[in-house]
């Protein structure tokens, strides 16, 4: 050591590390969505949102929900549950999903001066003429095309232009064709050309955005089993390390009845462990949602509501709806006998039994088959995805540490202090965090590889309370009783 001669300080690494926070339900939506109509027009490409204004200015926003399926999400996070931040991914691209529409009758131009086309026009390939087989006239200089509130082109002709004089306009152009996107679209993949698309893409959003997918959702596409089954594949290894739970609806144009659940479920195989199961679709006034869309909303209220922590069931949580439905409007009546048995069969539902409409059931896809508790319940689920980003992503920065006593140390203690947290908050029944010499052997710590076993209870959702009552016959004693 060099000389000094003097008063000096040095500082050494904290023993203990601060966890780092995961948003437990993070939902990301793949859908599609009307881009032709926003500023930015994200197509396959994770982004994220805090607020109505900012998915419409990203995505576009149509009512039209059966062909535009991401306004449906949007509309229900931002408006009906106001949950934040949502993670969407479209798979439109009108580049792609077009129709060519050729005008051989011609439009009337108005007294205004305009014209105005309902179909979802790519204004950059608009051609306004004077005439069927005229040249096409200039934009900006000619005429001036925008969409108004409803989504239409409207068309205004300029005085000063080339049609200024024109009673009669032919226009010539590509428009948006939602029904040309397929369950192909949304599964996606890697192309020849390296560009990822679909629910590839889930890959891609911590990468890009440093968030966990906490939900995974297809709102009008997870009915679809083949989309299902490749949703629950990548749920359940994202980027090799995360899981999340996945929102499926069971498809309502085919299963009518509460009777033909089950077997419709068994029979596509909605088991998954990461998967919620959701049957019929919900009605809030005029409008339809599906009830996994309701259930992500509800989700992210319970979730806000205890610090972020996803250790409440959403079951028996309010459920903005009045009614529940079929695809086409039919009312579903159903009573707490029929709920509890679509509970008993894995299957998620709501019931207006007391207090109004609520969310009710408790289990995952893979209820009854799989009765593990960790596994089961859409809570103890969630808990233990939550816990394993939570630790994973803390821990990430001790990697290629040397394997020491001070970092075994550091490594259990820290994990155990915050599972401590977790047990005083009563978000969990109990914790414990051991470094067992039998589950680390000497062949594997020569290879860098390190395990620490931890035990944690989250607490089981109190799905049946059973009051016992008996008749005391020896309080008949205080008849015999004098005043």
């Amino acid at each position: 050591m060099a000389y000094f001669h003097g008063v000096h300080t040095s500082e050494q690494a904290t023993s203990v590390l601060a966890p780092v926070q995961v948003a437990a339900g993070l939902p990301v939506i793949i859908g599609t969505a009307p881009v032709h109509l926003a500023e930015d027009g994200a197509v396959n490409t994770p982004v994220i949102c805090y607020s109505y204004q900012e998915a419409v200015s990203q995505l576009g926003y149509s009512k039209d929900w059966a062909s535009y399926t991401l306004c449906e999400a949007i509309y229900s996070e931002f408006q009906l549950y106001a949950v934040s931040p949502v993670i969407f991914i479209n798979v439109l691209d009108p580049a792609k999903h077009k129709t060519a529409v050729t005008d051989s009758t011609g439009h009337s131009v108005s007294k205004e001066k305009t014209v105005t086309l309902t179909d979802p026009v790519i204004l950059s390939t608009l051609q306004v003429k004077p005439s069927a087989g005229g040249a096409a006239a200039t934009a900006e200089t000619d005429y001036v095309a925008a969409y108004d509130d409803d989504g239409n082109c409207v068309i205004t002709i300029l005085e000063d232009g080339t049609l200024g004089e024109a009673e009669t306009v032919y226009c010539d152009y590509d428009k948006v064709d939602p029904s040309a996107v397929t369950s192909d679209d949304i599964i996606g993949g890697v192309g020849s050309d390296g560009n990822t698309t679909g629910l590839e893409l889930i890959n891609n959003v911590y990468p890009m955005l440093a968030q966990v997918p906490g939900l995974l959702l297809a709102p009008g596409w997870s009915e679809d089993p083949e989309v299902m089954a490749v949703m629950v594949a990548k749920a359940s290894n994202i980027n090799g390390l995360f899981k999340c739970l996945v929102l499926t609806d069971i498809n309502t144009a085919q299963v009518k009845k509460y009777a033909d659940v089950n077997m419709w479920k068994n029979g596509n195989n909605y088991t998954g462990t990461d998967q919620v199961v959701c049957w019929p679709m919900v009605r809030q006034g005029d409008d339809i949602y599906h009830l996994s869309t309701a259930l992500a909303g509800v989700i992210g209220v319970t979730d806000s509501n205890n610090s972020d922590v996803p250790y409440k069931s959403p079951s028996n949580e309010r459920l903005q709806a009045t009614g529940l439905c079929l695809t086409d409007g039919t009312e579903v009546v159903l009573g707490l006998e029929q709920a509890n048995l679509l509970n008993s069969q894995g299957i998620c539902t709501g019931l207006n039994f007391n207090g109004g409409w609520k969310t009710w059931g408790n289990f995952t896809g893979c209820y009854p088959s799989n009765t593990d508790v960790k596994d089961m319940y859409i809570a103890v689920r969630r808990m233990f995805n939550w816990d394993a980003a939570t630790f994973i992503l803390t821990m990430w920065q001790m990697v290629d540490k040397p394997l020491t006593k001070r970092f075994v140390q550091t490594v259990v203690d820290t994990e155990q202090i915050r599972l401590n947290g977790l047990v005083s908050r009563g978000f969990l029944l109990g914790a414990r965090v051991e470094y067992r010499e039998d589950e680390n052997p000497v062949t594997d710590m020569l290879n860098g590889i390190f395990r620490i076993h931890k035990y944690f209870t989250p607490p089981v959702p109190a799905q049946e309370i059973e009051e016992i009552a008996e008749y005391d016959v020896d309080n008949l004693q205080s008849l015999f009783e004098t005043a």
